[in-house]
């Protein structure tokens, strides 16, 4: 669902978050035939796990390139990977250069992932059994409460063919990239037109060999919002219904969700009794790796206990 197109998420081509360990490189290697550097082996990068990345495409090989030539490439440079000591190799290889798969099969290759136009395979150097991680197990969706304190009121919707019209707190999948409050206003815009601010993670759902997931696992987050406006204009794609209801009710009525129902809850006793006692703040930190940063979602933590 865009901002522009409010069916997006009605097109249910699910989408999986990467959890695949970094394989950025910083260091190439390079290789006397075509996609070589002069050394007999394929140019690739060096990750800081050990592992080689290597990008088939034009840029690296010959466009006329055979399979056998490319076998022989192959087998030399996973010599060459293996007496450095390398313990893992990826290689990327576009759908342009698809005749090249069972060649790197010969040499041990099999399919790890494979995303728009190209196949990603990984071959284990290291000792034991292989400990490359696997790819796409989780996707992730996300809810935005939005409670008007003014009132006690939240925006709920019911979503349009569905087997039981619940109410919910719109929401749905989070697009690569993008982070969770980020995805809860989107989504809360594109299905209610109501804009909203993020306030705090409320609570995470974690679900397995989920039907919807292609079998993998789910993970559904709901957030507290802070609503900026409060006309409703609802995707009538998505939607059947959007109304504000008294968070009271929402917590009482059968006609919902048990996580919705569950969520009220903790929403009443936080309006009631103060959001610090239900809220996970986010702050941002500087990640480990050079230049980059992540958000962090914990309970508030005092002042006086965040230094060293």
């Amino acid at each position: 669902m865009s901002a522009q197109i409010c069916g997006r998420a009605a097109l249910l081509a699910l989408r999986s978050v990467s959890v695949l360990a970094a394989t950025a490189g910083t260091r190439s290697l390079t290789g006397t035939r075509s996609g070589t550097g002069g050394t007999g082996v394929l140019d690739g990068k060096v990750d800081r796990f050990g592992g080689v990345t290597v990008d088939v495409g034009d840029k690296l090989l010959s466009a006329d390139i055979g399979e056998e030539e490319f076998r022989l490439l192959l087998r030399d440079s996973v010599r060459r990977w293996k007496a450095e000591g390398r313990v893992a190799v990826w290689l990327r290889v576009p759908v342009s250069h698809g005749r090249l798969l069972p060649a790197a099969a010969s040499q041990g290759f099999a399919f790890h992932h494979a995303r728009g136009d190209r196949a990603t395979l990984s071959l284990w150097l290291g000792p034991g059994t292989c400990r490359l991680p696997d790819f796409a197990t989780h996707q992730v969706g996300v809810a935005g409460a939005v409670l008007d304190e003014s009132n006690g009121k939240v925006l709920v919707v019911q979503d349009k063919n569905k087997t039981k019209n619940a109410w919910k707190f719109p929401g749905g999948l989070s697009n690569p990239g993008e982070n969770i409050g980020v995805t809860a206003v989107r989504e809360v815009f594109e299905e209610t037109g109501v804009r909203a601010e993020f306030r705090s993670l409320l609570s995470i759902r974690q679900q397995h060999n989920h039907p919807g997931a292609f079998g993998m696992s789910d993970m559904y987050l709901i957030c507290r919002l802070s609503p900026l406006t409060f006309r409703i204009n609802f995707c009538r794609l998505e939607c059947l219904r959007c109304e504000w209801m008294e968070v009271g009710e929402l917590a009482r009525t059968g006609d919902t969700t048990p996580i919705t129902s569950r969520v009220a809850k903790l929403l009443l006793y936080g309006f009631r009794e103060g959001f610090d006692k239900v809220d996970l703040s986010m702050e941002e930190l500087p990640a480990a790796y050079s230049g980059m940063f992540y958000q962090l979602y914990h309970r508030e933590l005092p002042e006086a206990h965040r230094q060293p």
